[in-house]
């Protein structure tokens, strides 16, 4: 890559200059408008000094040593150029002055950044500001990005600064060849990394972010939900085993509460208490976001509560429910759906998607209310739900239906009685008549 490259020698007064003193001798190295400045190890009296020449006015034999000194130090800083160039490495002011001085430049590189990201992020979890499965998904790309740097360059780490948008198109044409992942998840491990470059630009590891510019890809989702006869069919279900029958009760009360998993997990029987209605109402703080939510507890959710009330780890725990690992329960939904005779997968999406429609936007609440009650940040989220809904758009529709119906037939019968009024003022014959009516 050509750049903008130039070498200047210039005198700097020392600090504790008094009257008579020489100046220092610097080298300024340019790099697309980006400079680096050492010290030569000489000095010059300002009054010989030829600033557009950039060498001591004279011809003294000491004079021309310096001269020839400068000139040879100005050779060897474009020598070391060049052979950066010819290395194919980012050319800098820093990295052209490191190269001269016989040092290694102060890199940084891909894995390290998102090592150092995915630490912090530890403990963070532990603190419970983040959740597992966040920082799971950066530990998968920590592995996406060596095993791609592995395959593409046959290296085990690159300079951060190597980063561009080939780079990114390859890495994403890569995941999806090679880890078999669709748009979407492709697109989620870009914009995952594109956080990384974004924290190495804060620390200045880097100047530009070179995810600029460059559009990520999606493809829409067919988003799920369970009719109102499929909810019925897995709360009429009668299991044999307990531990079906709990993981049941929890994911029905996700369906009537609109709350994920770790939500429910991490529920306590403090944050049941009468709402300002004086019924019993739900409140509490989404683990994702942190926002506040207050739900009106529905009766089949009262009554999910209470079979658990009097359970001992409930009770020591000041916890609502029993809940197993989050693996547990999605292998005994998978059960439930089976034997409840319900074709679809089961889990925790599908049950916030449930209460967003099934449970409150089919039956006439507000988006407002909904998106309230299940800590939506934007409204927008909330309406991802509403447009999954052709059964409302057509509830929505049979009023204006029925008015345009019924305003066609009052039209119909109005248009057959003007004609029936005025077919005697024709003068026609009674074949002619009966025909026109």
């Amino acid at each position: 890559m050509k750049t903008n490259f130039s070498v200047l020698f210039f005198l700097k007064k020392p600090k504790n200059y008094t009257k008579g003193a020489v100046y220092f001798i610097f080298l300024r190295i340019t790099v697309d408008g980006v400079r680096a400045e050492m010290s030569t190890s000489r000095n010059c009296e300002p009054e010989r000094w030829n600033a557009k020449a950039g060498k001591v006015n004279g011809t003294k034999e000491d004079v021309k040593t310096l001269n020839a000194y400068l000139e040879n130090m100005k050779a060897e800083v474009y020598a070391a150029h060049t052979l950066l160039s010819a290395d194919g490495t980012k050319i800098t002011a820093d990295s052209v002055k490191c190269k001269y001085l016989g040092k290694e430049e102060n890199t940084h590189t891909i894995l390290e950044a998102i090592k150092i990201h995915n630490k912090k992020m530890e403990e963070l979890v532990e603190k419970e500001d983040y959740a597992e499965g966040t920082l799971k998904r950066f530990e998968i790309l920590e592995r996406h990005v060596k095993d791609y740097l592995l395959f593409k360059y046959q290296k085990s780490d690159l300079n951060i600064r190597h980063i561009n948008h080939e780079f990114i198109d390859d890495f994403d044409f890569y995941l999806h060849t090679s880890k078999d992942n669709g748009t979407n998840t492709a697109s989620k491990h870009l914009k995952n990394l594109g956080k990384i470059v974004r924290i190495c630009m804060k620390n200045k590891w880097i100047s530009s972010d070179p995810f600029f510019g460059y559009k990520l890809k999606s493809k829409g989702v067919i988003r799920t939900y369970l009719t109102k006869e499929e909810l019925q069919r897995i709360a009429d279900k009668v299991f044999t085993t307990a531990r079906l029958s709990q993981v049941r009760d929890f994911f029905l009360f996700s369906c009537y509460t609109g709350l994920s998993y770790v939500d429910v997990q991490k529920l306590r029987l403090s944050e049941i208490r009468a709402g300002i209605d004086g019924e019993r109402w739900l409140f509490s703080y989404r683990k994702k976001t942190g926002t506040r939510v207050a739900v009106p507890l529905l009766p089949v959710a009262r009554e999910i509560l209470d079979r658990y009330k009097d359970y001992p780890f409930c009770i020591n725990h000041d916890r609502a429910f029993p809940i197993p690992s989050n693996q547990k329960m999605n292998e005994y939904l998978t059960e439930i759906a089976v034997l409840s005779d319900v074709a679809q997968t089961l889990g925790n999406r599908i049950a916030k998607r449930t209460f967003a429609t099934t449970v409150t936007l089919l039956n006439g609440v507000p988006i407002e209310s909904v998106s309230k009650m299940m800590g939506h940040t934007n409204i927008r989220t909330t309406q991802l739900y509403a447009k999954m809904l052709d059964e409302k758009v057509g509830k929505d529709m049979a009023p204006l239906r029925a008015m345009f119906a019924t305003s066609l037939e009052v039209d119909i019968k109005e248009m057959e009685a003007k004609i029936t009024a005025t077919l005697p003022n024709l003068n026609l014959s009674p074949e002619q008549y009966h025909k026109a009516i």
